[in-house]
């Protein structure tokens, strides 16, 4: 049985408008020109996770449900006695969603997580690299509606980078204003 071909919303928007908003806005003189979205790297960090092994297994399997993709486990590289650390220990995990969950994640980000933060004001403008990525933390992953806080119990921060295409974060700003990412003022 083939599999129906699912576009994302988010997919459509860019293919509908966007692209055209944006070569308008710059001048492109080629379709592959015009920056989109690449790739969105999701890294929990679990710290507990040196005296307590099932932890980060806990944030992969939460991880999961919010990716909708396996995490890989990460594992320290040197040893650091001060924070009691040893080689090859597992400290966290990352996962990293291309094409239509990656879409689908962003929707999910944007319209869904980010207004459940907590006294949230807007994205920081200025969390680019100079290379058109945008990297955001996020204090307590239980904002996303498919972790259940009364079964998971534990609350850790998250980093999401969103990597595109674009040159300059100029381009890369204006990419992601058009995703509706809420930047402050």
């Amino acid at each position: 049985m083939a599999e129906t071909a699912y576009t994302p919303r988010l997919r459509t928007e860019y293919d509908t408008s966007i692209r055209t908003q944006l070569t308008e806005k710059f001048g492109y003189g080629n379709v592959m020109q015009v920056p989109r979205l690449d790739k969105v790297v999701l890294n929990m960090g679990v710290g507990e996770a040196v005296n307590d092994r099932k932890k980060a297994e806990l944030a992969a399997a939460d991880m999961a449900l919010i990716a909708g993709q396996k995490p890989v486990i990460t594992y320290s590289r040197v040893a650091i006695s001060t924070f009691k650390l040893r080689e090859n220990q597992p400290i966290g995990c990352k996962v990293t969603l291309r094409k239509a969950k990656m879409y689908e994640f962003i929707d999910r980000l944007i319209t869904v997580a980010l207004p459940r933060v907590r006294d949230f004001r807007g994205l920081n403008p200025k969390s680019f690299d100079g290379r058109g990525n945008y990297s955001l933390g996020i204090k307590e992953h239980i904002i996303f509606p498919e972790i259940d806080f009364d079964k998971s119990g534990e609350s850790w921060g998250m980093d999401i980078t969103v990597c595109t295409t674009a040159r300059t974060d100029d381009e890369a700003r204006a990419l992601l204003t058009a995703f509706n990412f809420p930047f402050r003022q």
